[in-house]
């Protein structure tokens, strides 16, 4: 009886041991997930700290975008649509919180599973979900948004379904995606998709839909009206089926949000002066000072408020498209580079007062820290010493001017570059290797008066080298076309960051995007080093790991000279009506789009 005993014992541990590979422990339904450890808030949380429960609801905000739309569709790569209408129309599986840096709560889920390794995720819909219309969310509607945004829809979702193994229904309101290359990050992305309702699109191209359509959704917001490149009017829901959720309590406020649209900047403060919108925010601290002192900010009709956050700068500036000659040769980028004469503009664009981006996670503990590579940031570049810039691992830090309008020491230091790269000065026009005058234009948006004043200032530089730079300006839907095109030498480019950034660095800088249209690798980049800092960053288990490989992949697109960065914006300007209030507790993005207008109220 002993043998069999033990045999009996043995088998059943074997079972065991079986289910629970099958089956981890750690994979158990929960209302929340982060990219590292657990979410801040517990399941029982009534309301998002950075929230006003007993806010009031009512009143109309009126917001401004300067150029215009052909399109209320922001989920195909046709047209140009409000870039509002993804964040108030419709829902995802998850909700982001803005005071962490990455955690998801349920939102159209009322719970989320993953395993230890993150291979699968698996949701269960809130049974009272609801779009616009009264129908039901549906599984069928999730599965049909994931592949038909992930094959038909803008680049941005292309990455991400190419991931995807299998989307299999487990239950009437429950889905499971199994990734063919997991990350830790997947399951969240999936978790942010936009789910749309496939009964409006059945027989229908949804990549060519047009202008008189627009999507239905499940958010607290409906398009109620629009008048192409002129207005768009939205409505809060008053049968929306999520208003109970904590998720919700004291956000989508406004009874109506109107999106005016105006030609240029110029206009559109203008309006603002005049009372006709009930916010604008401000990118430009010497503006911020100088032309704010108007009758309606005097009598106390509009305010001005400021907010700090600790996200990491992100990128801004003119991007070299590296896909054409002469800017494949990084010579040549950090001639450019060496050319424009940072302090003299910033000074007379703002005052001087605002700093400048040292990289693109500066300001933050993401960023690239001074002097040599270090510790586990050197062990990843090191592999890639021979195909990355030497500064790379040796340090490196952005040219400084001396303050003056001629720049003589970096102009000089750009003369020799360009000398280097095999260009000449004949008869005082820089001179290709070829032998052709070196001209090159800079494409930018019609009314984008800040980026031709610092565009005017660089041309002024670039002729003491003898280079002719030319501009574009072009109206926006001509603009969009011809970045979606890679149809540019030097472009405009802004990129933000979030505390944890993720699977859409390879969207930006990967080089699979590079050639592909539509995506955000401007730049046109194709580096191993980039792709393999991207795959550590992903592969990461812990802290340490993850922002160690951030600083590597800092180092090497700095280094790269693939933007000329402008002035940060460390701190988010906003004018607005004095009737308009936020909460006392500001989040960690503070300055996002969903803090203004998704948690503020009008008094009534």
């Amino acid at each position: 009886m002993r043998p069999n005993f033990f045999l009996t014992i043995w088998a059943a541990c074997g079972l065991f041991l079986i289910q629970a590979a099958a089956n981890p422990a750690s994979a158990e339904p929960s209302h929340g997930i982060a990219m590292y450890g657990e979410p801040a808030l517990p399941p029982d949380f009534v309301a998002l700290p950075y929230t006003n429960p007993d806010a009031p609801k009512g009143g109309t905000v009126v917001t401004g975008n300067t150029g215009g739309f052909d399109s209320v569709n922001p989920f195909v790569q046709k047209g140009t649509p409000p870039w509002q209408l993804r964040y108030l129309t419709h829902e995802s599986l998850l909700y982001r919180s803005q005071d962490e840096p990455f955690s998801l709560y349920g939102l159209l889920a009322e719970s989320v599973e993953v395993p230890d390794d993150r291979s699968w995720v698996e949701f269960t819909l809130r049974p009272e979900a609801r779009f616009s219309d009264g129908s039901p969310v549906t599984v069928e509607d999730v599965i049909w948004s994931l592949e038909t945004l992930g094959t038909q829809g803008n680049a941005r979702y292309l990455g991400f379904w190419m991931r995807v193994d299998s989307v299999d229904q487990t239950g009437p309101r429950s889905l499971r995606i199994t990734f063919t290359d997991p990350d830790r990050e997947l399951p969240l992305i999936a978790g942010l998709r936009p789910i749309l309702k496939k009964a409006q699109w059945e027989g229908k191209n949804f990549a060519e839909a047009t202008l008189e359509e627009a999507p239905i959704g499940s958010a607290p917001y409906v398009v109620e009206s629009f008048e192409a490149s002129r207005n768009v009017v939205l409505k809060r829901n008053a049968d929306y089926w999520g208003t109970d959720l904590p998720i919700r309590q004291g956000t989508n406020n406004f009874d109506e949000i109107r999106i005016e649209f105006y030609g240029d900047a110029n206009v559109l403060f203008e309006a603002f002066k005049a009372g006709e919108l009930s916010y604008l925010r401000e990118f430009n601290a010497e503006k911020w000072a100088r032309d704010y002192d108007f009758p309606a900010i005097q009598d106390g009709r509009m305010v001005q408020s400021e907010f700090t956050d600790g996200k990491p700068s992100g990128i801004t500036g003119f991007v070299f498209n590296t896909r054409r000659p002469p800017f494949d040769d990084i010579r040549v980028r950090d001639a450019l580079l060496h050319a424009f004469n940072f302090e003299f503009i910033n000074e007379t664009m703002t005052g001087g007062r605002q700093p400048r981006i040292t990289s693109y996670f500066s300001g933050s503990d993401l960023g690239m820290r001074p002097g040599p590579a270090e510790g586990g940031v050197a062990a990843l570049l090191e592999p890639y010493g021979k195909s990355i810039p030497e500064e790379a691992l040796s340090g490196y830090a952005l040219p400084v001017g001396d303050g003056s309008a001629r720049n003589r020491d970096n102009i000089r230091k750009a003369m020799d570059l360009f000398k280097d790269a095999g260009f000449t000065i004949e008869n005082g026009v820089m001179t290709t290797p070829e032998g052709a005058p070196f001209t090159f234009d800079i494409l930018v948006q019609q009314g984008a008066t800040e980026q031709l004043s610092i565009i005017d200032l660089y041309r002024d530089a670039l002729s003491r080298l003898g280079i002719r730079g030319t501009v574009s300006a072009v109206d926006a839907a001509q603009y969009n076309l011809r970045q979606t095109d890679f149809d540019f030498d030097m472009t405009f480019i802004r990129r933000a960051f979030s505390l944890s950034p993720g699977n859409e660095q390879r969207l930006y800088w990967g080089s699979e995007a590079a050639d592909l249209p539509g995506s955000r690798n401007l730049m046109g980049v194709k580096s191993p080093a980039i792709d393999g800092m991207i795959d550590a960053m992903l592969a990461a288990t812990t802290e340490a790991d993850f922002r160690d490989a951030v600083r590597a992949l800092d180092r090497v697109l700095t280094t790269g000279r693939y933007v000329i960065p402008i002035h940060r914006f460390d701190v988010s300007m906003i004018a607005h009506d004095a009737r308009l209030h936020h909460p006392e507790k500001i989040p960690v993005y503070g300055d996002s789009v969903n803090f203004l207008p998704e948690v503020w109220w009008m008094d009534n």
